[in-house]
């Protein structure tokens, strides 16, 4: 992506969190395929031992998200960066050390995942509420796409790497390269010089509520933000459902083996790679919410690309190149919009106010997720994968035209 001027005003500390972030990326794509593989090889555990895994993961942002995003904005933000990727880091080596030890089993490994999705909840909160103080909103979406860049890259190579370490060391040490990397991060952002106001005001309960009940408002009190809310979660009812659906698609009704069934998933990184590169230069032709809602248009396309990998399906080699396109556009889309859709958000919401705006999206978010997966799944293995394929299709035209059909004012 060409510069900008956005881009010419990212401060020099902003480095620092790029590199924080794109540490903790790596370390988190190889560390959810360690766990998978620990609940699965190294403790023998089977689908619904992952479902628990998966639960365990998400649970903190459903129980404790809004909590968090007001006790953050009550904080100076940069020391709880700081402080929860340590945490993370700890917890993290606590499971070869558990392993070590002879007391890694499901129970405790889902304790430590809870504690460390708590800890998690908190980083992003404070993270995402304190780019909008290093970084002037003018060069808010260029800083963005630089973080989702990192990230794309990350999800692209992280896995592979994670099944490297893991062949190498073992599931339970895999983990580690995670904890290396909460630790480089929690140095890397002590690192950022910025002037944080102490956040003023009452830290009794009731004001606690209160600031959790502001947030709500802000975010559902029927302005553009409240629209941007609703299309997002039903975009991720959408993603949801896609998520279940695409392994048993390719490896049961496209017969796709493991290699083919890798490169698939590949491909989406790369989109996202793609797309967070080329974001700036389309936000400059379309706008910023038009660039969302041509994404959330293109991921429409990208599901019937899939879905129409059917129709090959005695031809393994063009089914993977129909069903790898299809990820790479939607890849594309995820890596174009993310960026916009953040710095629309966060130019909108006052600063103290930022970690209770961010954290009530993607309580929400998590909670479509834990509610729509284990239905669309059920509901798949009633009608078939190619029905709820169309209903994801028309879940994210559905959150395209939100965002498309939004009055100009």
């Amino acid at each position: 992506m060409a510069a900008s001027d956005g881009d010419a005003r990212v401060p020099r500390s902003f480095r620092w969190l790029l590199a924080a972030e794109s540490a903790s990326s790596v370390g988190t794509y190889v560390t959810l395929l360690a766990l998978q593989t620990i609940v699965v090889v190294t403790l023998g555990g089977d689908s619904a031992d992952t479902g628990l895994l998966s639960a365990a993961r998400w649970l903190p942002y459903l129980v404790v998200g809004l909590l968090v995003g007001a006790l953050v904005d009550r904080m100076r933000r940069k020391p709880v960066m700081v402080w929860s990727d340590a945490v993370r880091a700890v917890l993290l080596a606590a499971i070869p050390a558990l392993w070590v030890l002879d007391a890694l089993t499901l129970p405790t490994l889902l304790v430590v995942v809870v504690a460390y999705g708590v800890a998690t909840v908190v980083n992003d909160a404070a993270s995402m509420a304190f780019l909008p103080r290093l970084v002037s909103g003018a060069s808010l979406q260029a800083a963005h796409a630089r973080i989702d860049t990192a990230d794309a890259v990350a999800q692209s190579g992280g896995p592979a790497l994670g099944g490297l370490v893991v062949r190498l060391v073992g599931a339970p040490f895999a983990v580690l390269v995670d904890a290396v990397a909460s630790a480089f991060a929690a140095l890397a952002v002590a690192r950022i010089r910025v002037d944080e106001p102490e956040p003023a005001g009452r830290r009794s309960v009731r004001g606690i509520l209160a600031d959790v009940g502001e947030g709500i408002r802000l975010v559902y009190r029927g302005t553009a933000l409240t629209r941007l809310a609703v299309a997002t979660h039903v975009w991720f009812a959408a993603n949801a459902t896609l998520g279940v659906l695409v392994a048993p698609f390719a490896l049961t009704t496209l017969g796709l083996d493991a290699g083919a069934f890798g490169i698939v998933l590949a491909a989406a990184g790369v989109g996202a790679v793609v797309g967070a590169s080329v974001t700036g230069w389309v936000g400059r032709r379309l706008g910023a919410l038009p660039t969302v809602a041509a994404c959330h248009g293109l991921s429409t396309v990208a599901v019937l690309v899939m879905a129409a990998a059917v129709l090959v399906a005695s031809s393994p080699s063009l089914a993977t190149v129909l069903l790898g396109a299809g990820q790479l556009l939607h890849g594309i889309a995820m890596g174009a919009s993310n960026s916009h859709e953040m710095a629309y958000r966060q130019t909108r919401t006052p600063d103290e106010a930022q970690a209770r705006v961010n954290m009530t999206m993607r309580a929400a978010n998590r909670a479509v997720i834990v509610v729509v997966a284990p239905i669309a799944g059920f509901v798949a293995v009633l009608t078939g994968l190619l029905p709820m394929l169309a209903v994801s299709a028309a879940l994210f035209a559905t959150a395209s035209l939100a965002i498309a059909l939004r009055p100009r004012s």
